[in-house]
């Protein structure tokens, strides 16, 4: 969503490396450019004037005519700023002191108030939770039966005794399910309510209603990440109208220029709380504003990427797998293994979502974009088309295997070919880095590139000295040769030095080197 202001961020500082130092002529057309790029991703004006101001105070000041780097302290400022509009700090649940904790959805209707419900399940249930989903959206056909297939795939409770479609009061269903949650053990709440296509006197009443009949811990406002300017008047309204203690951005995957994002926080005083990038229930978590700063500015999020590779794999499991590929040569590391661990990276989603967390990603976007996530299933395909013992020892794989398994897996037989070789390259390259060798191919570390992780290639020997054709020539080559081998054998030494150079007398500030 963020890739437009991201590149125009980046072609922005790419003209302040190198300087020694800032002019105030370079700090104007820095904040020139920054400006231009936020309104490009409408961003709110107002909220753009207060960051423009704030970046030129703060790069005018000692903190960048002091630094070593000008560049990179302005850098840092915007990043700074960034996560101030964007919140400040992550802002977590609050849980009711007597459970259940209430949590209200409450926004307009097709910002995904209903799938996010399931979302927000799951990942309370997650954490330990037992989360029951209430349908208080009657108005919406087909609403109640969204959220109870919704809340299946979450596998959480629901609470729907009434089929909606215009039928059922919202505001009793909202007041009946409290005590369905503390007699079914529920210790949350998390109340689903209508929507409408805009603000209007009917929606702003029947959120109300349905706030004061269940008195809840927490309001959070579900806002549509791509509906531009318009989420921004629509947060002030229901924050007016209503009232709301967070905001919950949906559909942050979209194409969008995403701008209403980094303006809500700053424009109504109230954090965002989580964000849903994704279709699927995983895609959801907490909002992290110096973690989506710092993915604007193309720096990663590997924070994220690490929780999420804790969520997937197990320390058992990453013990075990790295014994295996500590062994000589990580022959212990199969086929098996290969397979297990790839359907793992998948579980932590989609590959091209993982390589954008790295920094410095958004230089190869075009090609990160363009992964065929299906080559990860081909991939498993070859795999599962072999025998348990080519699994185990692929070196057996011959010709008339190859064909087999191609045939099993519906690709080219080039293509097993090639896996079982990127395989064996793979093996070698992690089980040198298991073994403390590090990765190949950088120098001057252990196990890279001329390090001793790994052999040095032997440097040639010089040749000797040419022998000239002329024979008058090549006497006298022969001549010199012998001269300097009798100056050898009377004393010289192997420098060259002519015959006495060893009685030199070193200077005495040089003496004590030489003991």
């Amino acid at each position: 969503m963020f890739d437009t202001l991201s590149d125009r961020l980046q072609a922005t500082f790419k003209t302040l490396r190198g300087k020694g130092r800032l002019s105030e002529a370079d700090i104007d057309a820095t904040a020139r450019e920054i400006r231009i790029a936020l309104l490009e991703a409408d961003v709110a004006l107002p909220v753009v004037r207060t960051f423009i101001k704030n970046v030129k105070e703060r790069s005018l000041g000692a903190e960048v005519s002091k630094a070593l780097n000008p560049g990179q302290q302005v850098l840092k400022i915007v990043n700074d700023e960034l996560v101030t509009i964007l919140g400040g700090e992550t802002r977590r649940l609050r849980f009711a002191k007597q459970p259940p904790t209430v949590i209200m959805l409450a926004g307009l209707q097709g910002a995904g108030k209903t799938t996010l419900a399931g979302k927000l399940g799951k990942h309370l249930k997650d954490q330990g939770h037992s989360p029951l989903l209430v349908a208080c959206d009657l108005q919406r056909p087909n609403a109640v039966n969204q959220l109870s297939v919704v809340a299946e795939r979450a596998g959480v409770a629901v609470y729907a005794p009434e089929p909606g479609n215009g039928v059922g009061d919202p505001v009793k269903v909202a007041k009946d399910s409290i005590e369905h949650a503390k007699t079914k053990v529920h210790d949350i709440v998390i109340v689903d309510t209508a929507g409408r296509l805009g603000i209007d006197a009917e929606l702003m009443q029947q959120a109300a209603d349905i706030r004061d009949a269940v008195s809840p811990d927490e309001i959070l406002f579900v806002v549509d990440a791509m509906i531009g300017q318009d989420a921004v008047n629509t947060a002030e309204a229901f924050r007016d109208g209503v009232g709301f203690d967070g905001v919950v951005l949906s559909k942050l995957d979209g194409d969008a220029r995403g701008g209403a994002a980094l303006s809500i926080a700053s424009v109504t005083g109230k954090p965002i709380m989580f964000a849903s990038n994704g279709e699927k229930l995983e895609d959801f978590d907490a909002f992290h504003p110096d973690r989506m700063a710092s993915r604007i500015l193309d720096m990663g999020d590997l924070l994220t990427l690490i929780e999420q590779a804790e969520k997937t794999f197990s320390q058992e499991e990453a013990e075990k797998m790295a014994s295996k590929l500590a062994s000589k040569k990580g022959q212990d590391f199969t086929l098996d293994d290969f397979l297990a661990q790839m359907e793992q990276v998948r579980k932590m989603g989609s590959i091209s979502k993982l390589l954008g967390m790295l920094p410095g990603m958004g230089q190869i976007k075009d090609q990160i974009n363009n992964l065929d996530e299906r080559d990860v299933d081909r991939t498993a395909a070859i795999i599962k088309s072999m025998t348990p013992a080519e699994r185990q020892e692929p070196t057996i794989i011959n010709g008339s295997r190859r064909a087999r398994i191609a045939k099993g897996s519906g690709v080219e037989v080039s293509a097993v070919k090639g896996l079982v070789e990127r395989f064996f390259e793979a093996r070698k390259m992690m089980s040198r880095m298991a073994q403390g060798g590090g990765m190949p191919g950088m120098p001057g570390m252990p196990g890279m590139g001329g390090g001793p992780g790994r052999t040095k290639k032997q440097p040639k020997q010089a040749k000797g000295k040419q022998r000239s054709g002329n024979p008058m020539k090549r006497k006298q080559q022969e001549l010199e040769a012998a001269q300097r081998r009798e100056a050898a054998a009377q004393g010289g030494n192997a420098f060259g030095l002519p015959q006495g150079a060893q009685d030199f007398e070193l200077p005495d500030e040089f003496k004590k080197f030489t003991g």
